[in-house]
């Protein structure tokens, strides 16, 4: 939790989730800002990085910019979950899989590099789990994906970064050339922690930074810097809330929850009729269901959103949590991690 952090540990955690140092050698100039040394902002990002506080340092790519993802679920038996949330969880693309409170209890994330692995993907999941539909839910639009925690108010406490959120979601996906490719493949497991990291990327330093640099000016990469996890900085808590909105007003809808600065991501994805009517989707996260609660409610009366049916499913276990990787964006991917 955060209290456990020490000043130091802190003002990394808090500090650097953003605008990281795109340069040479950016732990030293972290150390300069925080007033400690180069050596010891790397040995403390290393040890929190050990102990699950920070998943990573680098990039959260917008979603689709270099390839295709999905939120999916199924309605797993639940003497069946463990087992199917292992395989679920063995393939390479996908990122994030929870078990939630409802009659579709298991939901994932699936990051691919190309449309047509995707769909395999979620084909070889449905054929193998034999759990009845498989909801594939597409995004539309995003209307806030932030995915940092402001420690001194609690997450979602970005909201100045939401019409920048937005303008970034219209913009197509990107062809990459090969050297690209190479870089986003170096960069899905985070920043090697260590003094020169854009020298360890596979491309010369200079065009390393600059490739970064340039997907961060085109909102190809929503951020850049220090990735945490929400459970071990005490955000113990967590629910996906869903509503049904009418299609001519989800837009207005979306937008007034991120502008509310009260989630960490909002977005409208595809319904999945009859099975799934819902079509805006956002995260909260608190210290306990209580709270969560309580935030949902508070921002059900600021956003005007009672008129909506909506459903609110708490997670109950993480199974998988990492940054999305594009398996084989170089080559054909046949296995998993």
């Amino acid at each position: 939790m955060e209290s456990d952090l020490t000043p130091d540990e802190f003002k990394l955690v808090n500090s650097f989730q953003r605008d990281f140092p795109l340069v040479p050698r950016p732990f030293a100039k972290l150390a300069a800002e925080v007033g400690m040394d180069e050596s010891t902002v790397i040995e403390t990002l290393q040890r929190l990085q050990a102990a699950g506080t920070v998943g990573r340092v680098g990039a959260v790519f917008r979603p689709n910019a270099i390839g295709a993802s999905a939120l999916a679920a199924l309605a797993v038996p639940a003497d069946r979950l463990d087992e199917v949330a292992r395989y679920v969880s063995a393939f390479a693309e996908v990122n994030h899989n929870y078990q939630r409170e409802h009659r579709f209890n298991l939901w994932f994330v699936a990051t691919a590099h190309s449309v047509w692995r995707l769909r395999a993907v979620m084909r070889e999941i449905q054929e193998e789990c034999q759990c009845g539909t498989l909801l594939v839910l597409p995004m539309l639009e995003d209307f806030h994906i932030d995915l940092g925690f402001d420690l001194t108010g609690g997450p979602g406490g970005h909201a100045d970064r939401v019409q920048e959120s937005a303008r970034a979601f219209k913009q197509p996906a990107v062809a990459l050339r090969g050297s690209e490719k190479i870089l986003v493949s170096a960069l899905q497991g985070g920043l090697p922690l260590v003094e020169r990291p854009f020298a360890c990327l596979g491309l010369p330093e200079g065009e390393a930074i600059a490739a970064i640099s340039q997907w961060l000016e085109q909102g190809v990469i929503k951020r850049f810097g220090v990735i945490v996890r929400h459970h071990e900085l005490g955000y113990t808590s967590n629910a996906m809330v869903v509503w049904d909105v009418p299609d001519d007003e989800v837009s207005a809808a979306g937008r007034r929850i991120a502008a509310s600065g009260r989630v960490t991501l909002c977005y409208r994805r595809t319904r999945q009729l009859p099975d799934w009517r819902y079509n805006l989707f956002c995260m909260i996260h608190g210290k306990d269901r209580a709270d969560v609660e309580a935030q949902v409610q508070a921002l059900t009366a600021a956003c005007e959103l009672d008129a909506y049916p909506n459903s609110v499913l708490f997670s109950c276990r993480r199974f998988k949590q990492r940054g999305a990787h594009y398996a084989a964006l170089t080559e054909v991917s046949h296995g998993r991690d």
